[in-house]
This record gives C-alpha cells, sequence and structure tokens, in this order.
C-alpha cells in the first residue's frame, strides 16, 4: 500500500488570507507527517483546509495593476481598454500545443480538495467540529471548477484523488449542466455545514459566501444556457430555467437571512469610491470576504505604483455612456445631460456613481496625498498623457474607482485590502435572475435594485413605467432587462464581472464584434497638454480618443470569432493523450 506525506506549511498569521502552496518536494523530517500520523485533529483539518485559500487572487507581486477586485477582467470586455490592446478579444488565441489550463498540473487543487474529503473523517473528532472544513472543502471545489467551466465549458466530473494511472483521467467530458448540477450539490452542502457570518471566524468562508458563490454560478449558467441555446456553446433540451430559479432562490435567502450583510452607507460626493480603497474592510457589512495585506507579514502589493497616472487603463466611452443622468433618464433623453466636450460635462447631473469611478478636474479629485514634508495634495487637472505607455491613460477616462491617494501606498508597498466577496452583487444576481425568469416584481425590484440606487441618491426603477431608451445596449431584449444590465454594469464597474457577463449572455456579435473602444473628447486638452503628447491619441471622425486606431490589425475593430471565441482551445497534447476528450468548437 502506497505511503501518503503530507507536507504542511502554516499559514503565517492567523486572520489573513494569505495563501500557502502545497509542497510535495523534500522537505525537513519534522515538516513530514505521515497520513496515519495527520488527520487526527480539527486543527489538522484547519491546517490542510488553509491552504485553498491560495486558490483567491492576490497578485502580491503586480506592479501598476488596477486590478485590485479583478480590474484585469474588465479590460477583456467593453468596460476597460489597456495601452496594448486584448489579442483573445480580437480572435488571436492560437490552440496551444500544451498546457493551456487542461495539463495534469492545471487540476493540482482539485486533487488536494478531493484528498481532503477522501481523509478528513479520520479525525478523531466529532462531526460537528469537522463540518465547517468540509463546507470549505466543498467552497473551494465549486470555485476551481467554476474558473475550469468558464474557461473550457465541459469538463470531466472529478471527485475522488485519482493518482496519473486513474481511468477517470481518461474519461470524456461531461456536459456543462452536468457539471454545475454537481456544484449546486456540493453547495447544498456547504451551505448546511458552514457556520454563518455570526458564528464564523473572521477571514474564512461562511455560510452566506457560500451562498453567494452558489447563486453566482446558477446565475452564470442559468443565462448561459439561455443565450447560447441552439448554438455550439448551448446545452441541448435546456434553456438554464433551473439554474435561474436557483440563482433567484439562493440570493433570495441570502438577503433575508438576517446574517448582518448590508449595503454600506455611502454618504457625501466620495462615500461610493471610498468603499474601494480600504486598508482594513474588518467592520464592513458589505464586504463579505476580502484578503488583507500586511507589509511585515505578507509583503504587501504594488497596485498603487501606477495607478496614479493611469495604469494603461482607460474606461470607455460605452461605459460612460451607460451612466443615468440625476433624473433616472439615459443621456439619449435626459435634458439634463450636458454632453461630454469637458470631463466636467460628462459628469454634470450624472449618477453619483460616475465621477467616483473616473477622474474629473473639479478639485476635489486627489491623485497623491500625505506627500513628503507636508507638501499639499497633488490633484487632477488633466489626464497623464505624458506618461510611458505602460503608465497612461488609454483613453483619457482615467479610472479614479480603487485609486488609494495615500503617498505611503504609491511608492512601493501598499495594503489596501483585496475585495473578494461584496455583498451588492447578491442584490443584483436576485434582480436579474427574477427579470430572466419574468416574474420581477416590483418589491423584488426595491429588494435589490432600488437599494442600490437608494443608497447613491438616484431614483427609483418603476418595473411599471420604465422609460423607454431610443439606444437600448441590447435592442432586442425587454426594456427591464436592459434596465437591470445597467444596474450591475455600474455598480460592478472595474471590479471585473463585465467579461463573464457579455460572455454568458452570448453578447460578443453586439458589443465586441468590429468594436472599435472609444474615448474622451481630445479637443478639451488643446493648449492645456503640449500637442506632441496629445498627437499619440488618435481620434475618431467627431473627435472622440481612438487608441487602437493606429494599430496593426485593430484599424477595423475587434475580430472576435462568435463561432470559436467563447471558449478557450484544448492543448494538442490532450486530445493525443486522451482522444475521448474533444475539441471545443471551432477550434
Amino acid at each position: 500500500m502506497k505511503k501518503h506525506l503530507i507536507s504542511i506549511l502554516v499559514l503565517a498569521l492567523a486572520g489573513l488570507i494569505a495563501g500557502c502552496k502545497e509542497d510535495f518536494l523534500e522537505r525537513a523530517p519534522e515538516t513530514n507527517i505521515s497520513d496515519a500520523e495527520y488527520w487526527k485533529t480539527a486543527n489538522d483539518l484547519q491546517l490542510y483546509v488553509n491552504n485553498f485559500y491560495a486558490a483567491f487572487p492576490s497578485t502580491i507581486s503586480a506592479y501598476g495593476t488596477i486590478g485590485i477586485y479583478g480590474y484585469d477582467a474588465d479590460e477583456g470586455s467593453d468596460n476597460m481598454i489597456y495601452t496594448g490592446y486584448n489579442a483573445s478579444l480580437n480572435g488571436e488565441r492560437l490552440v496551444p500545443t500544451s498546457g493551456g489550463g487542461w495539463a495534469y498540473g492545471d487540476w493540482s487543487t482539485l486533487r488536494s480538495v478531493n484528498y481532503f474529503l477522501a481523509n478528513y473523517n479520520k479525525a478523531e473528532e466529532s462531526w460537528d467540529n469537522k463540518k465547517k472544513y468540509v463546507g470549505e472543502a466543498l467552497f473551494f471545489r465549486s470555485y476551481f471548477y467554476f474558473n475550469k467551466l468558464k474557461a473550457f465549458g465541459d469538463l470531466p466530473w472529478i471527485n475522488k484523488p485519482l493518482d496519473p494511472t486513474s481511468a477517470e483521467l481518461n474519461s470524456g467530458r461531461m456536459s456543462r449542466s452536468v457539471i454545475v448540477d454537481s456544484l449546486m450539490n456540493d453547495l447544498n452542502k456547504a451551505v448546511e455545514y458552514l457556520p454563518t457570518k455570526s458564528k464564523a471566524s473572521p477571514m474564512r468562508i461562511n455560510k452566506e459566501i457560500a451562498q453567494l458563490l452558489q447563486a453566482r454560478i446558477a446565475l452564470f449558467e442559468g443565462s448561459w444556457e439561455k443565450y447560447h441555446a441552439g448554438s455550439a456553446f448551448g446545452v441541448s433540451g435546456s434553456n438554464g430555467e433551473k439554474f435561474l430559479k436557483k440563482a433567484a432562490d439562493v440570493s433570495e435567502a441570502l438577503i433575508k437571512s438576517g446574517s448582518g450583510y448590508q449595503l454600506q452607507p455611502t454618504p457625501g460626493e466620495d462615500g461610493y469610491w471610498k468603499l474601494f480603497n480600504q486598508t482594513d474592510y474588518s467592520a464592513s457589512t458589505e464586504i463579505m470576504l476580502w484578503r488583507k495585506f500586511d507589509l511585515n507579514l505578507n509583503g504587501g502589493h504594488y497596485w498603487h505604483r501606477y495607478t496614479n497616472t493611469g495604469a494603461a487603463r482607460g474606461l470607455t466611452k460605452d461605459l460612460v455612456d451607460a451612466y443615468l443622468c440625476t433624473d433616472g433618464k439615459t443621456v439619449s433623453t435626459s435634458p439634463l445631460y450636458k454632453g461630454d466636450a469637458t470631463l466636467l460635462n460628462v459628469v454634470a447631473n450624472r449618477d453619483p456613481r460616475l465621477s467616483q469611478t473616473l477622474y474629473v478636474p473639479d478639485g476635489k479629485h486627489v491623485i497623491t496625498n500625505n506627500r513628503p514634508g507636508g507638501a499639499a495634495p497633488a490633484l487632477f487637472e488633466t489626464p497623464s498623457f505624458s506618461a510611458a505607455n505602460e503608465n497612461k491613460p488609454a483613453t483619457g477616462y482615467q479610472v479614479y474607482k480603487g485609486h488609494n491617494p495615500d503617498y505611503n501606498q504609491q511608492i512601493d508597498r501598499g495594503t489596501t485590502g483585496l475585495i473578494l466577496f461584496r455583498y451588492a452583487e447578491a442584490l443584483l444576481i436576485f434582480a436579474e435572475a427574477k427579470a430572466e425568469l419574468g416574474i420581477l416584481t416590483q418589491a423584488d425590484a426595491d429588494l435589490s435594485i432600488n437599494m442600490l440606487r437608494n443608497r447613491i441618491g438616484m431614483p427609483a426603477l418603476t418595473v411599471g413605467a420604465i422609460i423607454s431608451d431610443p439606444n437600448p445596449e441590447f435592442p432586442a431584449l425587454s426594456p427591464l432587462i436592459n434596465e437591470i444590465r445597467r444596474e450591475r454594469r455600474v455598480e460592478l464597474a472595474c471590479e471585473g464581472y463585465r467579461h463573464d457577463d457579455l460572455f454568458r449572455w452570448a453578447a460578443a456579435d453586439e458589443k465586441l464584434v468590429g468594436w472599435k473602444p472609444k474615448g474622451a473628447m481630445r479637443a478639451q486638452w488643446d493648449g492645456k497638454v503640449p500637442a506632441a503628447q496629445l498627437a499619440t491619441y488618435p481620434v475618431d471622425s467627431k473627435g472622440y480618443i481612438e487608441f487602437y486606431q493606429n494599430i496593426a490589425g485593430m484599424s477595423s475593430g475587434y475580430k472576435f470569432n462568435v463561432g470559436r471565441d467563447y471558449l478557450a482551445p484544448l492543448a494538442q497534447e490532450q486530445l493525443v493523450l486522451n482522444p475521448d476528450i474533444k475539441q471545443n468548437p471551432g477550434w
């Protein structure tokens, strides 16, 4: 019988979600514990499960990203662009020879979780002392599979530890719908086993966080199956309704649970902005899970190294135009809209979240404060057109959301917290799932969408009296669905959801194919910024910045292939090793 050795890397600091990685290489004798010796106490289970938290993003060493909540995922959408265009959206991915996310090593997290689930019962503890760790393991199996599902669609279902000779490794792929059924089952158990917020240890997965992940996955799959129906990416015989119902039910249970999670007040002109640049979220009622950084313990991060100059990203005009005016009408219909000749005009009489998401020269948007020698704060006046290509804003709409102006956060290592799960998402899932099912009532809207709008002083959504928009984002869909999607886009802007949203809605044909990202009106900076700097920002026929205009391969817009690019290709090596695994459509 093969003897297993478990190498334990204990978390350096209790309370920090700072991921440890399993190390099966040779280690000092005192860290090598035989399988028979290990599974004894609840503490053994906790130490093993701690390693799973490494699955959450951290990017501790990354310079200049806006991505403290996955912003780079918005760069892969119509919300934000990078000075270097997104090759995947432009249809430039190739079938890899090896690797590509499907190689043996890419499933190591799953093997680790399954190994725990096969062995936890050996611990000489009561079920009450073990079940929360089982719940965490089931949560992380679902989290792992969800990321694979988004990339590849159909997957093999593996729920036990395997070795390289296991027959299951050579099995084919199951329908994505069957995989999500299994994830719902795992998360049903996780929700049952995990303690509630009030009883759980801080910074650990609890019942409500598991509910939010379950609702997120159910909404993704339900809308994917609905909008991809009849295509090569759809699920035969399914319109996604059962998963949409699950998303509605689970999110409603979370909202009505009395758990203590609720929207955090965002008073004043910068309350919403302040929600996204804190170093400590332990007292927040809205931030459900976050990663803490400490310079002395896990080294901090470098996210804000270039965010004061734009970090090579820029918000798109497409996103900016999505924000309503303060009368609840769109920029196409509101008499309050002042146009976009200047940044101040753009945000005038608009949803307050807009001016808290992009920089404007109002004397209040701070680039850097707490400067050495007591120097006055540096205020935003114009976008950083003079910065190097890796730093400057790509559209003239420079990202403000998530920026921490503290000088000490910008010089090298920062400690701004990484938001992983936010309660606002539950409200948006509930509203969208109900609307997709055709059963959203005014009471439902008041419980969800209008909670978000009320928080920032915007008019409530009236389900039966939505103002018609002559330029809806999705013309084939109802005004209600368009408004629900607008609210999701605006509330979650720059947080990394938009890429997945466009893909699950099968919206690339409308939103990405042939799309030429636009930015701000360049002429507003004539005479304020050297002409040579402005000249590096080409414009379209109406004067809007079109950064990709002179880039080879992008002059005609994105060349996303709707018959192929919704899923990633499997590596050639995997198709040779296992003939039962079929390549994804179009590849």
